[in-house]
């Protein structure tokens, strides 16, 4: 069992959008689907899944919190043709962020809001040799932006196995925010891959709880750890 699990937030389409994304990758496959009864306001159905061997799972909870480019997933492609296979189911209903093709970083690169709101970067690295192919990528906007490389810090001084490896910075005058100063940085925590980025275009969004991660611990205290170094405001949350 992976340390660390993406969990999505939506409002009654989890499982839906869970095996249309099984449809885009290899080794892919709806797990388990359940409910949790007593939540407040509803029952809540869960799904699990995996997408190119990667662990997700995803909640019904209601129309409370919604997806936003905040946190996207990085897909990273042998092929144009892998990009454009992908882009063409993601499109279906989806709104381009930024449109498919040849950028500075990547010889094909798409950056897109599927239809039920999930982001998704799609990069051709043909030299690239990775174990995992889905990134989440951290985007930091508005109140936090400048804060990125400031929150990896920390993220990895908090997990074991975890790397802080790239930081690459904006150079004067080549972002329209100024409190943007990281362009990109790749770190992993208790290893899984991770990257994140100031947001140097502005943008009306922020992070909120439809993407979270799931910790998988061993025990109260190792809850509790994290519990206690994670939270802002620990004696707000709830633990039960």
């Amino acid at each position: 069992m992976p340390k660390i699990v993406p969990h999505l937030w939506f409002d009654t389409q989890a499982v839906e959008a869970a095996r249309t994304n099984t449809r885009i990758f290899s080794d892919a496959e709806v797990l388990s689907i359940g409910v949790l009864e007593g939540t407040p306001g509803q029952d809540s159905q869960t799904v699990s899944f995996k997408l190119a061997g990667q662990s997700f799972a995803a909640i019904n909870g209601g129309p409370h919190f919604r997806l936003n480019p905040s946190i996207s997933l990085m897909v990273i492609c042998k092929t144009k043709e892998e990009v454009d296979a992908k882009w063409d189911v993601l499109s279906q209903g989806g709104i381009p962020l930024m449109p498919l093709g040849e950028y500075p970083f990547s010889p094909w690169y798409g950056w897109i809001q599927d239809q039920y709101g999930l982001t998704w970067q799609l990069l051709l690295a043909e030299e690239e040799t990775r174990q995992q192919q889905i990134i989440p990528n951290l985007l930091f906007s508005n109140d936090v932006c400048g804060q990125a490389e400031e929150a990896v810090e920390y993220y990895v001084s908090i997990f074991p196995r975890s790397e802080l490896k790239v930081v690459s910075r904006y150079g004067p005058g080549e972002g329209q925010v100024d409190q943007a100063k990281v362009n990109f940085a790749a770190f992993s925590l208790a290893g899984m891959e991770f990257t994140a980025m100031d947001n140097a275009t502005g943008g009306d969004f922020s992070f909120n709880e439809a993407f979270s991660f799931i910790v998988h611990c061993s025990s109260q205290e190792e809850i509790d750890y994290y519990w206690n170094t994670l939270s802002a405001v620990p004696e707000a949350e709830q633990c039960g």
